[in-house]
């Protein structure tokens, strides 16, 4: 009877895919195993799941992020499961298909189904290559062998074939079991097969002998002695012999030979596979178990039995990286079995579908299950390694320990041993967080998965960071999740989604819950009291202490927060977005990508967000600007960004360290920050490309900047006419050659007024008539006439026509008529125009052809010439093209175009320091700086004048009519300038110098006004011209205006700013003076540096700016030569002095704002002065600061050479000898009267003009650093744009 029940029931299950409920006596059914009790039943992390028919095969790619699927209405899939797509199929199958591989190298695919057929299809080609037949019934499966051109099929006609998919032939037929045979693989090293059959046996096949027959060169030692040897099995050569006499006296052959026939299953066998390395079998069947099988050269037997599924086991695999198997079943379950302790660790579940195939991918630790409406591909736990960064450590987990990787040394070592196990116990870590509200200890909190959650509070030497105390005093408790609260205090969500707060000794200091919704996951908020709290469609920004919800963004379960350095910025990465917020939760941007974030880092300048994908490493800009920097070919978790290196970990928790480039995104941030001098050095030193980039400039409108980066014509041509760069756009035009182009660019350059790049084009074009009418608007009549020659050589009337009436040529226009057959309109003409000779030539031709003549009434017609253009020589005057700033207020700051070597410094940067390196320099701490002149010049108090024009009434009397009165004379230009204006050098180009120093006086508190004389001077003898006139008259006297195109009728619009006089003094002549001053200072004559420095800061009140932007590079530049005024008193003050004073002194002056190459020098200063007095710890202070500039860092410099070695000396020394008035945490100002620092909070006053920092006690004093205004007055600032009264 069960015979008869078994053989209806595989009869319907081949017909129809079901099956019949399995007949199991009711002393053979048992409960659940109570190992499996000890298991937990988790959530497997979905990587991607289609739906689709059964799926009764799956195969993964070996490299590739590849999956087939076979289903049973005989379609063959081939997802992407990485992107989610469906990248193709095949579909040439009658009928189900049951089984599906790849092939390890080649582009080729093996399929196996219901219609008797095993086909090969190559899927580059897209096509099936060729059908195998010779199987009777159901195929089963396919699969490629590893090495040879072999593939092993299994059929329900109860052989096991293996073919030659090279030769296309059957190479051996493997008979022995007498029931269907539902799978057979090959292993992965020795020659075997391993397969399984519903006659309830599973057998090992020996193919040693195959291999030796078919394949050339193989060797002739024994098979199978891997895993064999490897446990030591014992083998006998006598036995051996017998084996296989047997097997040839049954078989017929030796070809293929029964190895082992496992015995041990009560209902069929459904699948069967091989251990990767171990001399293992796996192997499930319809009596609902799992059985465990080992063998050596001799024997097989079964090692155990694993219970628990309730229905038929459909198929069982070995885990490709743990010591685990996977088992799925029809009874909707998946279920996993840890090997070594012989017990179910998880179960995974579905509602209604029933499972039918399990795959494992040989490389990656991902597994698929196929089921009755599609597919899974699964992992079984998360392979991203908990982390922290704290400081310049790494902390990580890497399987029972807690380890930390410094990143200078890039040394790892274990620090403490974790309470974890495998599977089933305290659960995989999950997030790792350090304390970082508490900088003078090293607190991390450990979270784990299983039970609950869990967390650990662990506590490290934070010099050596090794525990403090042993494992078994880590304080421990239940918890979804717990992040750092305060200094000493840490926050845990409990299982029922309440809040409580926790001091370090684990207990419980306060209990909150969170309002309005239920939280499932506590993240780090930046601010301490705060917590961020995460629910499925937002994140909070929640303060425990008032209860409060402070800020919530709406975001898609955010998995993972990364604040920057500051935090400042947060960035929230969710599965397949990233939103950038600010520390109040507003958002700044969001992006999308279409695969799986996994990872991100802020970099150390904490404006540029590294993450990656799973395939890429990108960047993102607060402003949502992103940009890929480099591909991947696993997937990394970043740890740290620094100094274009990214340090990360890799799935096998280790740690690696990738090169990247982030001047890409500097370049982006330069341009959204208008900082075009540095913009402009990306451009001439960085090998930036891409149509990206170019794309991305021309969306922000910087086509001048993407000119730089093209080297495709057409697009170079493009982005060159929308700069207005008629140069470049004529040298791409001549290497295109194309009309097209040269018709743009003549359209571009007539709107510009260069008519002679205009005649270019049209030549290069042939464009006779523009051509013509362009020389007729020139008044260019010679090549006019030669226009006319072409036009009567290419016999084109109408362009005669035209060119001779653009010439004023009445008899051309006749002969062109009378060529046309216009007779009559010819003589017409030529009696118009009085012309006799052509009148009587053609009067007699009209009378012989019988045509009337014609006749002119009214007066005489006389013949107007064409009017001649005043401008015929050069160019029309050009349209001014707009630039922008980056082509003039680029130069303010010229240092970061010009590269001031370290190496070049002048003598007075010597320190002198002795030091035990190959490499040293010296010191002279003479100073070579004068003193500022600090007499006390205090100007009157001025009354401003109300400037008016009286207007003047001319009164007629009743009987004066007769008279005639003289109208009276109107305002001068100059009173005009000084009535429209509220600049003090239009006061002074108008004359007035008083006015001018009331509003000098006013507007910037200068009482010193001897520094000013020459500028006064030259900026009234530049405002106006002189013309000579006639002989014996004098000279002609006009004003220079700021707009040229302007005349005498818009001097009087008091609202037109052009009225006013065009001044002398510039931001662009004062750049040359900026280099030079910085040229001199890097040499250090320190004293010609001043007299620069002070030549600008005296020029700046009398230049004019446009726009509000050159209003700001005036700015600017007067706090660049302020900073560089106070550092050179500074230096001055350090070779004056000495002892504590002197080291104080250096100190201050690396603190100035200079310029980097400036800053190094500085520092290096501040670092010798230091450490020869004795303070170590400031001068390892110094040598750090000194490291970190990227001038030292990036190059091999003496001065770097110096500071490693000041740095070592310094740590091991680690005292100061003199306690300094200074405090480098503190930010400070610098009392220019004293050189004492002014820390954020105290009291102050500063110059009205330059800006500089004084102590209340010198309020009313002369500024010693501008040397021209008073100190502490309240004024509107310095006014460097002419409003226009009205």
């Amino acid at each position: 009877f069960y015979w008869a029940y078994t053989r209806l029931g595989n009869s319907i299950r081949r017909r129809t895919g079901s099956r019949l409920p399995p007949l199991v006596p009711f002393f053979q059914r048992s409960p659940v195993s109570s190992q499996e009790g000890r298991g937990y039943s988790g959530s497997m992390l979905t990587k991607f799941e289609s739906k689709s028919n059964r799926v009764k095969g799956l195969a993964f790619h070996n490299h590739r992020p590849w999956i087939l699927t076979s289903l049973h209405n005989g379609v063959i899939q081939l997802w992407d499961y990485r992107m989610g797509t469906l990248l193709d199929r095949f579909d040439e199958h009658e009928g189900p298909v049951r089984g599906v591989d790849f092939h390890r190298v080649q582009p080729l695919i093996v399929s196996g189904g219901d219609d008797y057929r095993i086909k090969l299809w190559d899927y580059k080609l897209r096509r099936c290559l060729f059908t195998l037949l010779g199987h009777l019934d159901y195929i089963r499966t396919v699969c490629f062998h590893p090495d040879y051109p072999w593939l092993v099929s299994a059929s329900d006609d109860q052989t096991i074939r293996i073919w030659n998919w090279q030769s296309r032939s059957c190479v051996s037929v493997l008979t022995g079991h007498n029931h269907y045979v539902m799978c057979a693989s090959f292993h992965s090293k020795d020659d075997y097969i391993v397969s399984a059959s519903l006659d309830q046996t599973v057998r090992v096949w020996d193919i040693t002998g195959l291999r030796k027959k078919t394949v050339r060169g193989a060797p002739i030692g024994a098979s199978g002695s891997g895993p064999m040897q490897e446990l030591g099995g014992p083998g006998s050569t006598g036995t051996t012999s017998v084996v296989s006499r047997v097997n040839a006296d049954l078989f017929g052959g030796n070809d293929a030979i029964v190895k082992h026939v496992l015995e041990g299953h009560d209902r069929g066998v459904n699948w069967a596979s091989f251990h990767p390395t171990l001399p293992l079998i796996i192997s499930g069947a319809d009596d609902r178990q799992v059985k465990l099988w080992r063998y050596n050269e001799i024997k097989a037997w079964e090692v155990d039995a694993m219970r628990g599924h309730t229905n038929n086991v459909s198929c069982v695999v070995f885990h490709p990286k743990h010591e685990l198997i996977i088992s799925n079943s029809e009874d909707r379950s998946i279920r996993v079995w840890d090997i070594s302790k012989r017990m179910g660790v998880q179960t995974f579940r579905r509602e209604n579908d029933r499972f039918w195939i399990l795959a494992a991918h040989p490389e990656q630790n991902l597994l698929a299950a196929g089921h009755d409406s599609g597919m899974i591909v699964f992992k079984l736990e998360r392979e991203r390694p908990p982390s922290t960064t704290n400081g310049n450590r790494l902390f990580y987990v890497k399987e029972k320990h807690l380890r930390c990787f410094d990143f200078a040394s890039a040394r790892d070592m274990p620090t403490m041993s974790l309470r974890r196990s495998g599977h089933g116990s305290s659960g995989v870590p999950r997030t790792l967080d350090h304390n970082a509200f508490n900088p003078a200890e090293l607190q991390l909190i450990l979270v784990c998965d299983g039970d609950g959650g869990s967390y650990e509070l662990l506590v490290l030497n934070s010099e050596t960071s090794q525990a403090q105390a042993d494992a078994a005093d880590t304080k421990r408790g239940q918890s979804c999740s717990a992040v750092f609260l305060a200094r000493n205090r840490f926050a845990i969500l409990d299982k029922n989604r309440q809040i409580i707060i926790k001091d370090f000794t684990n207990e419980k200091r306060k209990s909150v819950m969170p309002p309005n919704f239920s939280p499932d996951r506590l993240f780090f908020s930046g601010t301490s009291g705060r917590l961020l709290l995460r629910s499925d469609d937002r994140v909070s920004l929640f303060e425990p202490q008032s209860r409060r919800i402070l800020a919530e963004l709406q975001v898609q379960r955010v998995k993972y927060v990364h604040w920057n350095g500051d935090c400042s910025f947060v960035a929230l990465i969710s599965k397949h977005g990233i939103t950038i917020a600010t520390r109040e939760l507003e958002q700044q941007c969001s992006i999308t990508e279409t695969v799986r974030v996994k990872s991100g880092m802020w970099d150390t300048s904490n404006r540029v967000f590294v993450y990656t994908t799973l395939n890429h490493v990108k960047y993102c800009l607060c402003n949502g600007d992103t940009g890929i920097l480099r591909t991947l070919d696993a997937p990394v978790y970043v740890t740290r960004v620094h100094n274009g290196q990214l340090f990360c970990l890799d799935r096998e928790c280790k740690t690696r360290t990738i090169n990247i480039d982030l001047t890409e995104a500097f370049f982006k941030l330069a341009l959204e920050d208008k900082n075009y001098p540095d913009v402009m050095k990306v451009v001439r030193n960085a090998k930036l490309c891409g149509k990206a980039l170019v794309t991305y400039l021309q969306e922000k409108g910087y086509p001048e900047v993407a000119l730089h980066f093209v080297d495709d014509l057409k697009t170079r041509f493009k982005l060159a006419l929308a700069c207005g760069n008629i140069e470049v756009a004529m040298n791409t035009a001549y290497e295109m050659g194309d009309d097209l182009s040269w018709h743009r660019l003549a359209v571009e350059a007539l709107r510009q007024g260069n008519h002679q790049v205009v005649e270019m084009a049209y030549q290069r074009t042939k464009n006779f008539e523009r051509l013509s009418f362009l020389y007729l608007l020139t008044g260019n009549t010679e090549k006019l006439r030669k226009m006319l020659k072409i036009a009567e050589m290419r016999h084109d009337i109408m362009a005669r026509f035209h060119n001779a009436l653009f010439l004023g040529d009445a008899v051309e226009r006749v002969r062109v008529m009378e060529d046309a057959g216009q007779l009559s309109l010819a003589y017409l003409t030529s009696l118009t125009h009085g012309l006799d000779a052509e009148q009587d030539r053609l009067h007699p031709i009209l009378t012989s052809m019988g045509k009337p003549i014609p006749d002119v009434h009214g007066h005489p017609a006389l013949l107007i010439q064409p009017p001649t253009p005043i401008l015929r020589a050069d160019n029309w005057p050009l349209l001014a093209v707009p630039k922008r700033a980056m082509h003039d207020a680029g130069a303010l700051s010229a240092c970061g175009d010009e590269s001031y070597e370290l190496e070049t410094a002048g003598l007075e940067w010597e320190t002198g320091l002795e030091l035990d390196t190959p490499q040293g320099d010296g010191i002279d701490t003479d100073g070579d700086a004068d003193g500022w002149n600090e007499d006390l010049d205090l100007g009157e108090d001025f009354e401003g004048q109300n400037d008016s024009t009286p207007h003047l009434d001319v009164l007629r009397s009743s009987g004066s009519e007769n008279l005639m009165f003289i109208p009276p004379a109107g305002p001068s230009t100059a009173s005009l300038w000084c009535s429209c204006s509220g600049h003090s050098s239009d006061h002074i180009a108008a004359g007035s110098f008083e006015t001018a120093m009331q509003l000098l006086h006013r507007q910037i508190a200068i009482v010193h006004f001897e520094p000013l004389k020459s500028r006064f001077r030259v900026i009234l003898m530049s405002t106006a011209s002189s013309l000579s006139g006639v002989p014996m008259a004098g000279s002609l006297i006009s004003p220079l205006l700021r707009s040229e195109s302007q005349g005498r009728s818009e001097i009087r619009d008091k609202e037109s700013p052009s009225a006013l006089p065009a001044i002398a003094i510039s931001t662009q002549n004062l750049i040359p003076v900026l280099k030079s001053a910085y040229k001199v200072f890097q040499r250090g004559n320190f004293t010609a540096a001043k007299e620069a420095f002070s030549e600008i800061v005296w020029s700046l009140p009398f230049v004019v700016a446009p726009t509000r932007h050159d209003v700001t590079e005036v700015r600017e530049l007067l706090d660049t030569c302020r900073e560089y005024m106070t550092a050179i008193r500074i230096k001055s003050a350090i070779g004056e002095c000495a002892g504590p004073r002197q080291m104080e002194l250096a100190a201050y002056f690396t603190h100035c704002s200079l310029q980097p190459a400036h800053i190094a020098l500085a520092l290096n200063l501040a670092m010798s002065q230091a450490y020869k007095g004795g303070n170590f710890i400031s001068a390892a202070s110094f040598a750090r600061r000194l490291l970190e500039l990227p001038e030292i860092a990036s190059g091999r410099s003496d001065i770097r050479n110096k500071a490693l070695v000041v740095l070592k000396k310094s740590e091991e020394k680690a005292r100061n000898e003199s306690k300094l008035r200074y405090d480098e945490r503190n930010p400070f100002d610098l009392a220019c009267d004293t050189l004492l620092p002014i820390y954020q909070g105290s009291q102050s006053v500063s110059c009205s003009f330059c800006g500089s920092k004084y102590l209340p006690s010198g309020k009313g004093a002369l500024c010693i650093t501008c040397s021209i205004a008073s100190v502490g007055i309240e004024t509107i600032g310095l006014v460097s744009q002419s409003q226009i009264k009205r």
